[in-house]
């Protein structure tokens, strides 16, 4: 099977502006190989998840040019069709990608691989009435998330790390109330992070246990440690090896909510959320994602 007919969403500020680019590249590809294209700018999330539906009613292959912001975004509008989503990954952090493994380097070969490379059904994590496809987090990381857009540091998955030590100097422990697939559970700690891929925070292997079509979310919960503790945390996190760490757990869940006892910061793939409280559900194989 070839996939000919496609719609490209693109968030025209990702990537420091590169991700127009980088679309545009791609797209010159996709045709020279024989597809059709169709290059279209979103004004923001929910007009992103506008043009993705629109696309789904016309039968079209969507591909969501940006970061994993975006790519949930433009997903909101594929989830419960058979619309089948390509990501083009031209953010700052592009951890949905790292699941994602297509040959993205070369036009020629991604263009090949976006026409010809199968889709299977994955999960999608709805917090509140947001599709999620990589994480939920509330805590020092979602801090440093919002840290990393409002110091303007650079275009580069580094931010969130630079971003993370900056934050950390101020940061103290929050009180989560937990209800876990139906049990409340009380914790002190820096995070609560409820994934459906393994990455996030720019090539952070947080919840290495994660697979996009398993039915399940991955609850992960860093608790309540000193910044010196904290800090080789952090690096083991790069290598996914922080789950074996003191003080911290990995469970597969189907529904979390969270409570914290101060105002924290909520943050999903990349992108604010409302103040908690904040319940996160698996939607079980509710999108095709080419590659998966």
């Amino acid at each position: 099977m070839k996939r000919e007919t496609f719609t490209a969403i693109v968030n025209p500020a990702a990537g420091a502006g590169s991700a127009a680019a980088t679309m545009i590249t791609l797209a010159r590809a996709l045709r020279e190989s024989g597809a059709w294209v169709r290059v279209t700018y979103s004004r923001g999330l929910k007009h992103a998840t506008e043009l993705a539906a629109a696309a789904a009613a016309r039968g079209e292959t969507v591909l969501a040019a940006g970061g994993d912001g975006m790519a949930g975004a433009v997903a909101a509008g594929l989830v419960g069709t058979d619309a089948e989503l390509g990501v083009v990954p031209a953010g700052r952090g592009n951890d949905l990608a790292r699941a994602v493994p297509l040959p993205r380097d070369d036009p020629a070969a991604f263009a090949a691989a976006l026409r010809q490379h199968p889709s299977r059904p994955v999960d999608v994590a709805m917090a509140g009435e947001r599709v999620v496809l990589g994480s939920v987090c509330a805590g020092l990381d979602a801090a440093a998330n919002a840290a990393a857009n409002r110091w303007r540091l650079p275009r580069r998955p580094i931010a969130y790390q630079i971003a993370a030590a900056g934050v950390l100097a101020r940061w103290r422990p929050v009180t989560y109330d937990l209800i876990v697939d139906g049990e409340p559970q009380r914790l002190v700690g820096n995070t609560v992070v409820v994934a459906n891929c393994a990455w996030y925070g720019g090539a952070l292997r947080v919840a290495p246990a994660a697979r996009l079509d398993d039915g399940f979310l991955d609850l992960v919960t860093i608790g309540e440690m000193g910044r010196r503790r904290l800090v080789p945390v952090l690096a083991a996190m790069r290598r996914g090896e922080h789950v074996t760490m003191p003080g911290i757990a990995s469970r597969p869940v189907r529904e979390v909510t969270i409570a914290t006892d101060r105002p924290t910061p909520f943050y999903a793939d990349g992108e604010p959320l409302p103040p908690g409280p904040a319940t996160v559900t698996v939607r079980p194989g509710a999108l095709r994602l080419i590659g998966a």
